[in-house]
């Protein structure tokens, strides 16, 4: 979609010998996203792949930013990534690279979930952290769902509670899912995360 872009990069803290089913089970490859406003370019949780590609790739998104001033938000502590870098690039650009939530950009926090999600209704798209992942395999690209409680283990909320923490996102008009673990879905979005809600709560009350 133009305006809206989702790359990958190679996790640095990948395991490929991670515990199935534990904190470090996660895909090598992440999600990152840009979104591009008329005098802005927001980049979400963003990570640069390795060399050789990361002087490419930063060429490219040079090409992209066109001067304009750079917003980097971060969905979750984990994911703080590469921002640093690049608001240190970009800091020329304009003041407030780092946390400044632009008009077209809406924050949806999930309190007490440790993480803020980040609504981008002009182009109907809701981008996630960790609290909800795209599946892997067969059905990849339609499904979703709320992360394993592995997780969350160093916050309050547990499966059930995300999902309830979900749920109002629901009155939104969801065509697009952007993740940063699995696959996003780019098609009836709002009934895949529906549907992720409702396995989170139905496997916990069992």
């Amino acid at each position: 979609m133009p305006g809206l872009l989702r790359w990958t990069a190679a996790h640095p803290d990948w395991r490929a010998d991670a515990e199935p089913g534990g904190s470090d089970d996660w895909g090598q490859m992440v999600g990152c996203g840009l979104y591009e406003l008329v005098d802005r370019v927001v980049l979400i949780d963003p990570l640069l792949p390795d060399a050789p590609r990361r002087r490419e790739f930063l060429r490219w998104l040079d090409e992209r930013v066109a001067g304009r001033a750079v917003s980097i938000l971060t969905t979750i502590r984990w994911h703080r990534r590469d921002r640093a870098e690049l608001a240190e690039r970009y800091a020329r650009n304009g003041s407030r690279p780092w946390n400044y939530v632009p008009p077209g950009v809406e924050q949806r926090p999930l309190r007490g979930a440790g993480e803020t999600l980040f609504w981008l209704p002009a182009v109907a798209t809701l981008v996630c952290g960790d609290r909800v992942i795209g599946a892997e395999g067969p059905g990849a690209g339609r499904e979703l769902r709320v992360c394993p409680q592995s997780w969350l283990s160093q916050v309050r909320a547990d499966r059930r509670e995300v999902a309830a923490l979900l749920r109002p996102l629901l009155a939104l008009a969801i065509e697009r899912v952007l993740v940063s673990h699995g696959e996003p879905v780019l098609r009836a979005g709002h009934a895949a995360l529906a549907r992720a809600i409702a396995e989170a709560q139905d496997a916990e009350q069992r």
